[in-house]
């Protein structure tokens, strides 16, 4: 394989594991805490996992434990999901806390993400083969997938392909929705009298796969990184050539904790997050008028240009949008045949538009053409609106414009707006991860291998304590079940990890709300730079500005 000059260097980098795993599983004793619960509907969960449901909370400790040693295993890794720095790392240290506690003990990888389980499609993971993917970004090794293994029919598969390559254990590094699936998974085993270890591994960049047993998610520091180096040279460029206001939006769709994240290392002079518009209760032209208020504040005070950023999933936070795609979804599911014999986009909004209760005609009307008819036409294959392809930058802009000429009308400003828009999110997937993803994914590995090794099937890899010095990391695992709550997913009640979204009372987002109006009037631009992966610790072995505030 061949590699950049950064990347043959940084091969090289040994991420340093917690004290309590260093010496492998053979020194590692199993601490068994209190029984758990899930965070909701415990009655619901617990009939849903009657054989997971419940489990103790785990902590490793040192002290001796020959049979982890004794034992020779054949473990399977997935990756499942969109990817995230680190997740090399991750099966990095779940091979070496393998090899560490028996030479004999073998890793194999499936391909393609779970689709490799049912397809039977799979790879070993030799110390070779992974020589030249370690501290690398991507998860090109043995690639990813969005499949869910969750119906009968796949369980089933699933299970007999697993029994077949006689696999003890498998580690699912994957979000919100794919450590569902590891439960799932884990919940049908042991019903099935299955004796593999299904182990889950916390990932996604979004940073929504967290609680007090789980710090961050492995990738949030990394992508947050890239994405403040690209804002923090925009707002150097808005400086110096002050006539651009720049509207980034950045991924992060079901959580705005990559926005406020990125917000905290840069600065910018506008800030949108979701959560806190929804708690308002805010329209759409509350929002905007917000926007503007700013833009003609600085306009007064000569400065036409500023940054403004966005949070992808914006539009499903905003209750009377919300409304309206809800509505628009059952709307042209109903209306499939009569809107198919309407020649023109015009026709079918005018037929849609009359359909709409009248608040959210009169919402649909107020939106630039493009945006509606968007709403309208991008659908996903389950006839419903492509959230996630509505370019809610563009669309503030439009009805900014639209708002700053009836403000000049009226005498009221004066300024110029022109924009410039921005939307960063794949750019930070697969980046290399930085020292602290490295060596956080490392340890998280190793972690989900002492984990199978001591039977732990049903657990998340936990690694936490993440603000101190790597020697001092706690590790263990929790119950997958005790992150779960049930939602409605298509009028069936179906058991979801919950999300975690930004919290409106945390001091992350309280240090935001404290400085937004100075950083709105005022230009207190950071500029953080590239990632560091060479030089003093206090570069390059810095989390995240979230977590730091939130352990303070």
């Amino acid at each position: 394989m061949n590699h950049s000059p950064l990347q043959a260097e940084r091969i090289k980098f040994k991420p340093t594991l917690p004290a309590v795993l260093k010496n492998g599983a053979a020194a590692i004793k199993v601490k068994i805490g209190k029984p758990t619960k899930s965070v909701a509907d415990q009655a619901k969960i617990k009939a849903m996992f009657p054989n997971t449901y419940g489990m103790p909370e785990i902590t490793f400790t040192k002290g001796k434990n020959a049979e982890a040693s004794k034992k020779v295993i054949k473990m399977a890794v997935v990756l499942s999901g969109g990817q995230a720095p680190g997740g090399h790392n991750v099966i990095a240290g779940i091979l070496d806390g393998l090899k560490k506690a028996n030479a004999k003990n073998k890793l194999y990888g499936f391909l393609g993400g779970p689709s490799g389980i049912l397809e039977n499609k799979f790879v070993e993971i030799t110390p070779k083969l992974m020589a030249d993917y370690r501290n690398t970004g991507g998860f090109d090794l043995i690639q990813s997938g969005r499949t869910k293994i969750e119906t009968p029919e796949q369980l089933k598969t699933a299970k007999e392909n697993i029994l077949k390559n006689k696999f003890n254990a498998l580690v699912i590094i994957g979000g919100d929705d794919s450590n569902t699936n590891a439960a799932v998974i884990a919940e049908y085993f042991k019903q099935e009298g299955v004796k593999v270890n299904v182990i889950g591994v916390p990932k996604t960049i979004d940073g929504d796969l967290k609680n007090s047993q789980i710090e961050t998610s492995f990738g949030f520091d990394t992508a947050t990184k890239i994405y403040a180096e690209l804002v923090g040279n925009i707002c150097r460029d808005v400086n110096s050539a002050r006539k651009y206001w720049h509207f980034v939006r950045l991924m992060g769709r079901s959580a705005s904790h990559i926005t406020l994240e990125v917000a905290l290392k840069t600065h910018p002079n506008i800030t949108l997050i979701g959560e806190e518009v929804l708690a308002q209760k805010k329209t759409l032209s509350q929002i905007v008028n917000d926007i503007a208020k700013v833009v003609v504040d600085r306009s007064k005070a000569g400065k036409n240009f500023g940054v403004v950023l966005v949070p992808e999933g914006l539009i499903e936070f905003i209750p009377e949008m919300k409304s309206l795609i809800s509505a628009l979804n059952d709307l042209l599911a109903d209306n499939e045949a009569k809107l198919s014999k309407l020649n023109t986009i015009k026709e079918k909004k005018a037929f849609i538009i009359s359909k709409l209760p009248k608040n959210l005609a009169a919402l649909m009307e107020s939106l630039p053409e493009g945006i509606a008819n968007q709403l309208m036409l991008d659908r996903d294959p389950h006839g419903n609106v492509q959230v996630s392809l509505i370019e809610t930058e563009k669309l503030l802009i439009e009805m900014l414009k639209t708002k700053l000429k009836e403000l000049k009308k009226a005498g009221k400003y004066n300024g110029k707006f022109s924009t410039i828009t921005h939307f960063f999110g794949y750019e930070g997937r697969c980046g290399i991860p930085s020292t602290f993803d490295a060596t956080y994914t490392y340890a998280l590995g190793y972690n989900a291998a002492v984990l199978a090794l001591n039977d732990c099937s049903g657990y998340l890899s936990s690694v936490r304590n993440l603000t101190k010095k790597t020697d001092a990391w706690v590790c263990g695992g929790i119950p997958l079940t005790m992150m779960m709550n049930v939602e409605k997913r298509k009028g069936k009640d179906k058991p979801v990890i919950r999300k975690a979204l930004v919290e409106l009372k945390g001091k992350p987002f309280n240090f935001l709300k404290k400085n937004r109006e100075d950083w709105a009037k005022n230009d207190r631009y950071t500029f953080p730079g590239p990632i560091q992966y060479f030089g003093p610790s206090v570069v390059t072995e810095m989390t995240t500005i979230t977590l730091l505030l939130e352990h303070k």
